[in-house]
């Protein structure tokens, strides 16, 4: 299975809570910087992470998806499960 990208991430991210504060994350590197710095909350990110088990069978806790703080240490996650479900 392919590796998540970014700009998968962002576009997800779009689609269940909007657009991000202060960044064009299209452009910008927003890897490292905070969920919340980027207007994006816990509920955000679990919608998120809800929308990547319907689609793609990724299945990360509540409680991992919520001690999240930016895209880079979400990938990781995303990326370690799918990487785990391919095996």
């Amino acid at each position: 299975m392919s590796e998540f990208t970014l700009n998968e991430l962002t576009e997800k991210l779009r689609e269940c809570a909007g657009e991000a504060e202060n960044y064009d994350v299209d452009t910008d590197d927003v890897s490292d910087v905070p969920f919340l710095e980027l207007g994006y909350d816990s509920l955000a990110l679990l919608q998120v992470t809800g929308v990547l088990k319907r689609e793609r069978g990724v299945e990360l806790s509540d409680d991992e998806v919520i001690g999240v703080e930016t895209p880079r240490a979400l990938l990781e996650m995303i990326n370690t499960n799918l990487s785990v479900k391919a095996l």
